[in-house]
């Protein structure tokens, strides 16, 4: 039996609980989202898959994603909610012989970007919203420390979690990197219309920062969208999200990303796709971006 998901705060709470909940030993199969759409996942009998599309070679399954939604009979749980993690708490919530209440709470703040201004400009006053941007799915030598997380959120208040070595290593990294991300957000980001377009594909390395300082950043924006290549220049990845302070984005981004190959939720979603479909897809969303008529 594993735990398969993905690596971001919600899915480490995913596991957090599902580890608490079941007698799992094995460690969690991490796994890109496109991994799962495009079927180069090892998905097998017995995987718990949590924050990820489905795969109908697992036992079970729970997810939130409005793109990831099916019609065929499941064991599991899934609903439209504010985190993975929620559906998960409430599915085991007899079985927890711990206090998950506030840790799940954190995670439906978080991956539903229920943030104020100042949570996103000094993440460093916020434990769990700084914790959050220490996990980064793009650094696969990071599993260990993910695994790490788990593992201590599972035992630990987030005041001991936090003066962990390791995780005050990886909180000064994420302070000084969000420092440097804002000026490269100013210096590479075109507005057009309402729109935010930030394209990182000039970049040998896509720069990490705040995924939430674009916001801030263009308060006369709807919508972001951050545009980057894979290391190998073979992919394009496009990732989209409603403004959390200017919420006039009409867009269902999850259903609409799903015509080029991605998904996600209403305000927030991701589409990876081959460089060479780039030169259409791109200006397509953008445009459908910019129009800002509901696809619901």
């Amino acid at each position: 039996m594993r735990i398969v998901t993905r690596a971001d705060f919600d899915s480490i709470v995913c596991a957090v609980l599902l580890y608490e909940a079941l007698d799992i030993k094995e460690p969690v199969k991490w796994v890109e989202p496109d991994e799962m759409q495009k079927g180069e996942a090892d998905i097998r009998k017995g995987d718990i898959i949590a924050n990820l599309p489905y795969n109908e070679n697992c036992s079970m399954w729970f997810d939130h994603h409005f793109s990831n939604q099916i019609t065929t009979h499941f064991e599991g749980a899934f609903r439209i909610a504010p985190s993975a993690a929620r559906v998960i708490y409430d599915y085991y919530r007899d079985q927890l012989k711990k206090d998950f209440s506030e840790l799940t709470a954190q995670a439906d703040k978080i991956d539903d970007a229920q943030l104020t201004l100042d949570e996103v400009e000094h993440p460093e006053n916020y434990p769990y919203v700084l914790l959050s941007m220490t996990i980064a799915s793009h650094i696969k030598s990071d599993v260990p420390y993910w695994n790490k997380l788990i593992t201590l959120l599972r035992e630990q208040d987030i005041s001991s979690v936090m003066a962990d070595p390791d995780v005050q290593k990886k909180c000064a990294r994420v302070i000084v990197e969000n420092k440097k991300f804002k000026n490269i957000l100013l210096e590479n980001t075109e507005i057009k219309e309402h729109v935010a377009i930030t394209d990182f594909r000039g970049f040998d390395q896509t720069p990490d920062g705040n995924r939430f300082m674009a916001y801030s950043l263009f308060p006369e924006t709807v919508v972001s969208v951050k545009i980057s290549c894979d290391k190998e220049k073979e992919n394009v990845k496009v990732r989209v999200g409603h403004s959390i302070f200017n919420r006039n984005c009409n867009i269902n981004v999850g259903k609409m990303l799903t015509e080029f190959e991605g998904g996600g939720h209403r305000g927030a979603g991701a589409a990876t796709f081959h460089v060479s479909k780039a030169e259409q897809y791109v200006p397509e969303i953008i445009e459908m971006l910019v129009k800002n008529e509901s696809n619901e």
